[in-house]
């Protein structure tokens, strides 16, 4: 049981006043809390999560770029497999940002949960995107391992490692943080994955000084264990992605909403809680248990105000759905659907 049609004009202060596009949505619809969070919280998330992948786009291209033109004038097969590498974690930045302009879009009779989803569809074509990108560094390093070829311009491919590291590290450390801040375990994943590629960066390093003191088989052995930490970075950004797509949350989370559902006026007990990610933000369901005297208006009452304490005081929730039970007769209160409910742990 739950209820937005209160007004809270004069209570919240957008951030930023109230942009265009929220305003045109407002005048078909009337102003609410969760309109505020899903609205303006939104459209600031979806802004953050275009920016970063846009300024990371631009610094992996330019690494990319001149890491290729160096690999042209050297042949280094290590410095190739992190050129592949660097090109692939930019193009990743092409789904995300579909995904986050979908998620921007209002829900539909159709898509009732809105479109916040494909944020979960973008991590898949990242993981491909991983996945290809060491295959083909794999084959091209251990092609090179079984033919050997001459390297040339040392110096060069040296410093071209140094700025693919750079590079990498400076593109993960604001996906990770941007990812963090707005919930989103495709940015994330893009970030970690930026991270392994810094260091396979610097491998490249080791490649050249291998062949400067006459190991010709060091740039192709350095391909390969470039291939290996790429592999690394995709069973990492695997499980991540698999975890959003089964629905896994923070068990913190479930705790954090139980505590303030417990700690909430009009509520004797709790009973179901589940969260689920819908993009970047959380939606709760959960039962609390009232007092059986309560009106249908009084419960109503304590579930609203439990569902803004929650959307305050739970990170990222935009939504929750509050159903509550009459104490003195709960175990009669599911009898007709009781049949129809799955188990719980």
């Amino acid at each position: 049981m739950t209820g937005h049609d209160h007004d809270h004009v004069g209570q919240h202060e957008h951030r930023g006043g109230v942009r265009a596009w929220a305003w045109l949505a407002q005048l078909v619809r009337p102003h609410s809390h969760d309109a505020s969070v899903s609205i303006d919280s939104e459209l600031e998330t979806s802004r953050k999560g275009m920016r970063a992948l846009l300024i990371s786009f631009v610094a992996l291209m330019i690494t990319a770029v001149v890491q290729a033109l160096v690999f042209l004038v050297s042949g280094s097969v290590a410095l190739l497999g992190d050129t592949i590498h660097n090109l692939a974690d930019a193009l990743t930045a092409v789904p995300i940002a579909i995904a986050f302009t979908l998620g921007r879009r209002m829900p539909t009779r159709r898509y009732t949960y809105g479109y916040g989803r494909a944020e979960d569809l973008a991590g898949i074509v990242v993981v491909a995107l991983i996945a290809l990108s060491a295959a083909v560094a794999g084959y091209e390093s251990f092609g090179r391992l079984l033919h050997p070829a001459s390297v040339d311009n040392l110096g060069l491919v040296a410093a071209a490692g140094i700025v693919g590291f750079a590079g990498n590290e400076l593109v993960a450390r604001y996906r990770i943080k941007v990812g963090r801040e707005i919930g989103s375990a495709a940015l994330v994943a893009d970030g970690l994955h930026a991270r392994t590629d810094g260091f396979t960066s610097l491998a490249v390093l080791l490649g050249a000084g291998g062949v400067a003191i006459g190991f010709a088989r060091a740039d192709a052995l350095v391909g390969l264990l470039i291939t290996i930490a790429i592999l690394a970075v995709l069973r990492d950004a695997s499980r991540e992605v698999y975890r959003r797509l089964m629905d896994a949350v923070d068990p913190d989370l479930v705790d954090r909403v139980e505590t303030v559902a417990r700690d909430s006026d009009g509520v004797h007990d709790i009973g179901e809680v589940r969260i689920r990610w819908i993009g970047h933000s959380l939606r709760a369901e959960l039962e609390v248990v009232v007092d059986a005297t309560m009106s249908v208006l009084e419960a109503h009452h304590v579930t609203d105000r439990l569902e803004h304490r929650l959307i305050h005081e739970v990170p990222r929730l935009s939504a929750a759905l509050v159903h509550a039970d009459p104490f003195a007769h709960r175990d009669e209160s599911h009898e007709a659907t009781r049949h129809h409910r799955p188990p719980t742990a």
